[in-house]
């Protein structure tokens, strides 16, 4: 599926620090690959602009790594929502929708884009994949004893790439508000966001366990 009026952000300034590796998290290679090469590699097929949230310093190196003239660099910022907000600054009120999508999610494939991508043209205005909570989750206090055990069929994992009408998104980063994911700004607005059912391929590389996982799926020792 291809749409000449979606656009993808993807906010790469994130420094990676639980990694470990010394190099934003972006930048890591997996088999002579970083993981934003590969995030924009799955998701490219679905959208007409990818405009990646550098981290500040390295928007020179990451331009080389695209000389497609429909993926464009801009600086990303300290928090998600400032990378978020300083990309949706170079998406033009031409694009209908836009993508949200974590460069250490670079093996979610591009099926799941496809079907976010599906929903908005149906008529949804913000969609988000997601996974089943599986674990038992524990609310604890500061002290760290356990005050609540919320019932975990209601939960979920959410994943990205996140799908909204882009007049909704810049809505809700208008707001100067920050959130962990953009799904939850949108929410704030009042706006109802619809779940679908996500892929364990989209897994976030976070901690070296991840990269390890990551390293095994393209079999690199």
């Amino acid at each position: 599926m291809s749409h000449a009026n979606t656009a993808v952000i993807i906010p790469a300034a994130g420094s990676g620090e639980r990694l470990g590796v010394g190099i934003p998290k972006a930048l890591v290679e997996v088999s002579g690959q970083t993981l934003l090469e590969r995030a924009v590699r799955n998701i490219s097929a679905v959208a007409q602009l990818i405009v990646i949230a550098a981290p500040p310093g390295f928007e020179e190196q990451i331009k080389k790594f695209f000389t497609e003239p429909s993926v464009v660099v801009v600086t990303g910022g300290k928090l998600r929502s400032e990378s978020v907000a300083n990309a949706l600054k170079v998406i033009s009120p031409d694009y209908q929708f836009v993508l949200v999508h974590d460069a250490a999610r670079a093996f979610a494939p591009t099926e799941l884009a496809e079907r976010v991508l599906s929903e908005l043209i149906q008529g949804q205005r913000a969609v988000i994949p997601a996974l089943e909570v599986i674990d038992t989750i524990k609310v604890v206090n500061a002290e760290g004893f356990v005050i609540d055990t919320p019932d975990r069929s209601a939960l979920r994992a959410i994943q990205t790439p996140q799908g909204f009408a882009v007049d909704v998104l810049k809505q809700a980063h208008a707001t100067g508000s920050d959130a962990t994911d953009d799904a939850a700004l949108v929410a704030q607005l009042g706006i109802p966001v619809k779940t679908i059912i996500g892929e364990p391929l989209a897994r976030k590389i976070t901690t070296l366990a991840d990269l390890t996982w990551a390293r095994e799926l393209v079999g690199q020792s």
